[in-house]
């Protein structure tokens, strides 16, 4: 049985300040769950809220890292850094770091490999675009990423399937939609390593994802958590989306 996840993106939002009292909040209003919640600052907050959330069952993650372990690479954040700092997660080839800053798939496969090494596991973002969708090459595209950002890897990932055109514009997959690209996303795992590692690999959906909607995506055989973004930016919000089969039973 995969255990579900739900990480929270910050993306560039919070200073350090802010991100203590929302990551305060979050943790306060935390019940005792079978998820396993995950943080993901910006790299300012990320020694801020780890302080915070160290001795409760909630894990800190980063939105991207470097390859390298350190070196001359202005503006960089090293996988030792991240792990110094209490970091288990790491979001990798997120939409919008291939979109705006060109990242490539090999470049992502390269940071997991990285992460890996340092005890650090990635979360790693696959997706199409909604031309690429409507012209019906969405599971082709991401066969593709998947593949390319995967390969050769041994140790446990978390795969991310987000939608692009469903990030930030209110537009969601409908739940038919989520599991047929995790089921796919799932039967590629099983081709890439094998069927037993593809049962226990977590495929989370990312995408506008909101108290009122996660529970008909939860209830996917595939989908095994979220990775959120606005949503995640307000704590009762977040908390709610974590706590789905609670609320929704209530």
């Amino acid at each position: 049985m995969r255990r579900e996840m739900f990480a929270g993106n910050w993306k560039m939002n919070t200073t350090h300040v802010e991100g203590s009292v929302l990551a305060e909040g979050i943790v306060s209003r935390l019940s005792t769950s079978g998820s396993d919640v995950v943080l993901i600052p910006p790299f300012t907050g990320i020694e801020s809220v780890s302080n915070i959330v160290h001795s409760s069952s909630v894990a800190l993650g980063a939105q991207t890292m470097s390859a390298q372990d350190g070196g001359a690479f202005t503006g960089e954040i090293s996988p030792v850094m991240l792990k110094s700092l209490g970091c288990d997660y790491v979001v990798l080839g997120h939409s919008e770091r291939r979109s705006l800053f060109g990242e490539t798939s090999a470049q992502v496969l390269e940071k997991a490999v990285a992460a890996v090494a340092h005890g650090i596991t990635p979360i790693v973002c696959v997706g199409e675009t909604l031309e690429e969708r409507e012209s019906g090459q969405a599971l082709a595209v991401i066969e593709t990423q998947v593949r390319e950002s995967m390969v050769g890897l041994t140790q446990e990932v978390v795969v991310a399937y987000e939608p692009v055109w469903a990030i930030g514009t209110g537009k969601v997959a409908t739940p038919e939609q989520a599991q047929e690209v995790h089921a796919s996303i799932r039967s590629v795992l099983s081709d890439l390593f094998s069927v037993v590692v593809a049962e226990d690999t977590r495929i989370l959906y990312g995408g506008s994802v909101k108290p009122d909607n996660v529970a008909s995506i939860m209830a996917q055989a595939d989908v095994d958590g979220a990775l959120i973004g606005g949503a995640s930016l307000n704590a009762d919000a977040f908390v709610s989306i974590i706590e789905y089969n609670k609320t929704s039973t209530e």
